[in-house]
């Protein structure tokens, strides 16, 4: 391909060009698992991420990997872990998708075993497993309360021995298609300033969620959305984006790690909720599941205790595991301890941790068909957070580690058997202009920061569109997101492409609008409550509203809404899930 100087003061030399027959946009767990699969299957496979390898949100997901392993309890199998799924989901999940994870979720943990993961063990040798909220058994499979991160060091370990080829803090501007099939991906090695296509047969992306696009949240930097942004302006259909999940507890205090994750193993190895009166109010809001059922019911408590004047000092409530003894906390939940005692000089073994609900988990994304992860695109797959079936209207705890391993795995799978049986396709130079160009627009003497127009996008969702939503409110979030998207025309950076933060938020901006714009109007559309949804307008679940809504970009350029009904589970299943009682 020829060279390229850009118009500005930006150095860009050249385009590298990569040709592989699977690509993996994203390196957490999903991306990792997937990478494996396909290097296993004997094709070539790259892997690219836009920050290091090893560095993903996957390492949030503290508590444990959900399987119906028996360990701990014999009588739980793959049925009751389905069961589960679809009632915490509230009846909207992909019943297959439920099957598929309740039956291969004990495989993929043993597999992980296998590479070289240091489960916590039973007195007899076994994967130890914990209680979690709304799970029947006690079914996660667990490392201390460090388990994201034993799982991605764990996949890291295998990509490496196996010689993967990977791109780290390389930024995917988008997707190339041609005649209704992804090509490739244009990316800007972000250290250098360099240009990249990827030429590949099948594309997988795994880039996680959009959970920056609140103020206060668990997710780490990298959760901006671009991976559903890529697809959406590729014609890939969106599903169930309404439904974000507020996880009951991150920190309030202090005010630099407000959000930050205090995993549900706190609850799971004893700990319990009280308000600034020493009350365990989830006695009068869950008299039987109290602090372990599901996690928009304790969410919502948590927020109601907070907001009718019975929170704490910094607007949380307290978590109390000071009754277990000092040994057993440094044992079950190091992380936590230390956590506490480096961030907000709490000592939790003595002290009580001041928590609120944060943003966590988008149980919405790409629609993908529950064997193969393969998106409305042939050749474009999705695993991870970045798709959408499994857990429809609310994610079981344990239920996202074990999502990147089984359909991580599948994703891979079905991508290879694809790219086996096709060809390369040539990257016509008007694609790869038009992403030249694209970066180029953004480089402006007078350009208006893209970093004040993330804050206020933000701070719109934080405000308007949280843990609970009525039709006002989403409407005035609707406007400001118009408003927003036409300052976005005006948004620019200078300087050179190479370290360029500046640039970096003007293209996460693109997808973050994509992610909210998405949210607010299928939230708008939603009139009940339906597990993370909660329309203090419309309080009851609608037997009428059993139904997904479907998002996608039009041939003129606008967002489509379409709804339609969830697709029956098989007779001989039902016996599995308890009847859906409505008001």
């Amino acid at each position: 391909m020829p060279s390229y100087k850009l118009e500005c003061d930006v150095m860009a030399d050249e385009i590298k060009t990569v040709e592989t027959d699977v690509l993996v946009i994203g390196a957490g767990g999903a991306g990792m698992r997937a990478a494996i699969s396909v290097n296993d299957a004997g094709l070539k496979v790259v892997m690219v991420t836009k920050s290091l390898l090893g560095k993903a949100h996957t390492v949030m997901a503290e508590g444990g990997i959900a399987a119906a392993l028996g360990n701990v309890d014999p009588q739980d199998n793959w049925t009751v872990h389905y069961g589960d799924i679809i009632e915490e989901g509230v009846y909207i999940s992909d019943w297959k998708m439920a099957e598929i994870l309740g039956k291969e979720a004990p495989e993929r943990v043993l597999e992980l075993e296998r590479y070289g993961a240091l489960f916590d063990r039973t007195p007899d040798g076994r994967i130890m497993q914990r209680a979690f909220g709304a799970h029947t058994y006690r079914r996660l499979a667990h490392v201390g309360d460090r388990t994201g991160l034993e799982l991605i060091k764990t996949l890291e370990d295998q990509v490496l021995h196996r010689d993967i080829t990977f791109y780290d803090e390389m930024y995917i501007t988008n997707l190339l298609k041609k005649d209704d099939k992804i090509i490739g991906a244009f990316g800007i090695k972000m250290t250098t300033g360099e240009f990249f296509v990827f030429k590949s047969k099948a594309t997988v992306i795994a880039t996680g969620g959009s959970g920056r696009v609140y103020k206060v949240t668990s997710n780490s930097w990298e959760s901006t959305g671009d991976g559903i942004g890529m697809a959406f302006r590729a014609g890939v259909k969106l599903r169930d984006m309404e439904m974000i999940q507020f996880h009951p507890t991150g920190m309030v205090y202090p005010p630099g790690v407000k959000g930050l994750l205090v995993t549900e193993s706190v609850r799971g190895e004893g700990g319990i909720l009280l308000n600034s009166k020493g009350e365990r109010y989830m006695l009068r809001y869950s008299p039987q599941k109290k602090e372990l059922d599901a996690r928009d019911v304790v969410a919502r408590a948590n927020y109601r205790e907070i907001t009718e004047g019975r929170g704490t000092e910094h607007g949380g409530v307290y978590l109390d595991i000071t009754h277990k003894s000092p040994d057993f906390i440094k044992h079950k939940l190091p992380a936590m301890y230390q956590q506490f005692l480096e961030f907000a000089g709490v000592d939790i073994t003595k002290e009580k941790m001041e928590v609120a609900p944060t943003v966590h988990y988008m149980m919405g994304g790409i629609e993908v068909e529950a064997e193969t992860e393969r998106s409305n695109i042939e050749n474009l797959f999705a695993a991870g957070e970045v798709a959408s079936g499994l857990h429809g209207a609310n994610r079981l705890g344990g239920n996202s580690l074990a999502d990147i391993l089984v359909f991580g795995k599948r994703a891979g799978d079905a991508a290879s058997n694809y790219a086996r049986n096709a060809s390369l396709v040539d990257v016509p130079q008007e694609l790869v202009d038009n992403e030249i160009n694209y970066v180029k627009g953004f480089f402006k003497e007078n350009g208006k920061n893209p970093y004040d127009l993330i804050d206020r996008l933000t701070t719109c969702m934080s405000d308007n569109v949280g843990i609970v939503r009525d039709e006002e409110h989403l409407k005035k979030a609707i406007d400001i997101i118009e408003e927003l998207k036409e300052e976005f025309k005006d948004v620019g950076t200078k300087g050179m492409i190479r370290y360029n933060h500046g640039l970096l938020g003007c293209l996460e901006l693109a997808n973050m609008l994509i992610s909210c714009e998405a949210i607010t109007h299928c939230a708008l559309m939603r009139e009940e409550s339906r597990g993370a949804h909660t329309r203090s307008d419309f309080p009851k679940k609608d037997k009428n509203w059993k139904k997904n809504i479907i998002t996608y970009m039009g041939a003129d350029g606008k967002i489509v809404y379409e709804v339609k009904p969830v697709d029956p589970m098989p007779k001989e299943y039902e016996q599995y899930v308890k009847t859906e009682v409505y008001e």
